[in-house]
């Protein structure tokens, strides 16, 4: 059970209906899910939230398929099962493939391992890597 419940549209605020219902007309959809709903208990936190989500998830420059991997592979990583489950159900509608998820497993088990070990070593960074900056184009 949610920490503060789960507040329902009928039970809302005009502040938390304004945001559920960007949420839905973004999402085409007639529902908000709980994430939402327990957010709401907090209504400025759930619009600041919102709004980060609606931004960063939307389409730029890595694709919308991309996006929901990464946010599965780190949902999975932090063990969390809302975030696992629900962003496996829309990286399915973005296109996401059972070989994709597959693959992105694999890699993030690869990559868990290794952080691992290389922090359990106290491996030093090679002066390659610590200089590297991104590029800029």
């Amino acid at each position: 059970m949610a920490t503060f419940g789960l507040i329902e549209y009928r039970d809302a605020n005009p502040e938390v209906r304004a945001v559920y219902d960007d949420i839905m007309a973004t999402r085409k959809t007639d529902w908000v899910n709980n994430f939402w709903k327990a957010l709401a208990a907090d209504p400025a936190l759930l619009k600041r939230t919102w709004e980060d989500t609606k931004q960063l998830m939307a389409p730029g420059t890595l694709d919308p398929v991309m996006k929901e991997l990464i946010y599965l592979a780190v949902s999975i990583t932090n063990g969390c099962p809302y975030c696992v489950a629900a962003h496996t159900v829309s990286a399915r509608k973005k296109g996401m493939t059972d070989a994709m998820f597959h693959e992105m497993m694999a890699v993030v088990g690869l990559a868990n391992a290794n952080n691992r070990l290389a922090n359990g070593y106290q491996v030093e960074i090679d002066e390659q890597f610590a200089t590297a900056k991104p590029r800029t184009l």
